[in-house]
């Protein structure tokens, strides 16, 4: 079958059956400069992008995309040869599929090639926003302090280097320094990442940053620039070969299409520093606090999918639907969700958590998006942190059950261990803290807390009796039994009857 190649010239020629940009997209403007032009960007803020170019004229929103790395090449090669378009592939779970191409995207820039024309364009009037998702790894700060790490060695070139960076935090200074140089206002910084008050984060981090470098310019950010704090959520699974191929059956050649399911949630506090998008008029909400909304998430959809991830790993399941359809995967989850991470947090103003939970196990379920257990797994020292741990503390500090919890995280000190699932196939593990988890694992032999002791994942956790009591019990009967069904058959069991 004959394919069309996805570019500007070509868009009249694709099928009807796809959604097209309905304005003119070489009138836009990249009002936003985006870094790290992932797959779950361009099924989230990119999308929402290019539904408020699409529904109101504007001409001022558009975004130029920006990578850091030589890694990001890839992406910026394919997206130029496609004059910046994409599709969107949304998956239902009653089989539709909708293919839409997104237009919202106009320029892409690499920071590895030409750093001066990166910080160039952040500091250009007609940027207004510079966002982020740069994946939890990307904030450089030690889990166990949350302060900025200086031992990095891209930050030391960073600091001596201003005009030339590697890192976010040097591009974000030295475009700033340059701003403020010109005259102009500061620019907003919007973090998209799945990190609780992600503005603050960010806001902390760049600070730490820029007080090393140039304390003058640091207190001109910390009075002119506005991170706002936000809650993003699109499940978003890496593209396979078998989607492009299916895309080009349709009879479309797209190099890197982007598959997501049809729901998304953007809650957004509204501060910024140069004006915004209307992102109200096309589904985002705006709020003055975003915190429950944002710890509503963390703790369940993310933990959710952590704990999926990691038992169902273990157990052999590939895709986080394939647990799902596994009863007693699904009971686990919602047990979690029930008796640990509801109990600690607070009340969600317009949310019906019982309804909410509902609607995470069945859009986990979905059959027709493949969300792969490795992608889920993947960086979990610097997931877990965030989505589990603080669920695991605040119910020891209440009295309630850590149960579910410390089974997930004696599931992962076997997993980082042993790097098999129960029938001895190997799994794939990335995490910048591989060799760190794996030793510390292994020294469990030893020392049933080995692992606990890795105090930049898991602060003083091996310190706490509570906790360590219940997960020497579960890493015992694991490595004694790796049928990881059965020890979540044998709690559940426990559980109800507790109960």
């Amino acid at each position: 079958m004959k394919t069309i190649q996805l570019n500007q010239g070509n868009l009249q020629h694709l099928p009807e059956s796809f959604a097209l940009p309905t304005y003119d997209r070489s009138k836009v403007k990249a009002g936003i400069v985006h870094i790290g032009i992932g797959g779950f960007h361009r099924s989230h803020e990119a999308f929402y992008t290019d539904e408020l170019l699409a529904s109101t004229g504007s001409t001022e929103w558009g975004i130029c995309g920006v990578g850091l790395r030589e890694a990001d090449r890839k992406i910026g090669d394919i997206l130029k040869q496609q004059d910046y378009l994409y599709t969107l592939i949304v998956k239902h779970p009653d089989g539709k599929v909708e293919n839409r191409v997104i237009g919202s995207i106009v320029d892409f820039m690499l920071g590895c090639d030409d750093a001066v024309a990166v910080t160039d364009k952040m500091a250009s009037a007609e940027t207004k926003i510079v966002s982020l998702t740069i994946t939890e790894g990307g904030y450089n700060f030690n889990p166990a302090t949350n302060e900025f790490d200086f031992s990095n060695p891209d930050v030391q070139h960073d600091l001596a280097n201003p005009q030339n960076p590697k890192m976010v935090f040097g591009f974000l200074t030295e475009a700033l320094r340059k701003r403020r140089a010109a005259g102009l206002p500061a620019f907003t910084i919007q973090s998209c990442d799945n990190i609780q008050h992600n503005g603050n984060m960010t806001r902390k981090m760049l600070l730490a940053f820029a007080e090393k470098q140039d304390p003058e310019l640091a207190a001109w950010i910390e009075q002119e620039v506005r991170f706002p704090n936000a809650m993003v959520d699109r499940i978003t699974p890496v593209t396979t070969p078998a989607d492009i191929a299916n895309l080009q059956a349709s009879g479309v050649d797209d190099a890197w299409p982007v598959i997501c399911e049809p729901f998304s949630q953007w809650v957004i506090e509204d501060t910024f520093s140069n004006g915004r998008p209307a992102w109200e008029n096309v589904g985002a909400q705006f709020v003055p606090d975003v915190t429950p909304y944002e710890t509503m998430k963390i703790r369940l959809l993310n933990a959710g999918h952590s704990v999926l991830g990691l038992l169902g790993s273990i157990h052999g399941h590939q895709t986080i639907d394939g647990c799902v359809a596994d009863p007693l995967f699904a009971t686990y989850l919602r047990r979690f969700m029930d008796v640990e991470a509801t109990p600690v947090l607070a009340p969600v103003e317009g949310i019906n958590l019982e309804d909410y939970k509902s609607s995470l196990i069945e859009r986990f379920g979905n059959p027709n998006v493949k969300d792969n257990l490795a992608r889920i797994c993947l960086e979990s020292s610097s997931k877990l942190p965030k989505f589990l741990i603080p669920t695991i503390t605040e119910n020891m500090a209440k009295g309630g059950s850590i149960q579910f919890a410390a089974l997930v995280i004696a599931a992962w000190c076997y997993y980082s261990d042993k790097g098999v699932n129960k029938e001895g196939v190997a799994l794939d593990i990335v995490d910048d803290m591989k060799a760190e988890l794996h030793a510390a694992a292994a020294g469990s032999q030893d020392d049933k807390l080995s692992f606990l002791k890795l105090t930049a994942v898991f602060g003083d956790l091996a310190q706490n009796a509570v906790f360590t009591d219940v997960y020497i019990a579960m890493l015992d009967a694991l490595y004694a039994n790796p049928n990881i069904a059965e020890q979540m058959q044998n709690m559940l069991e426990k559980e109800a009857l507790v109960a």
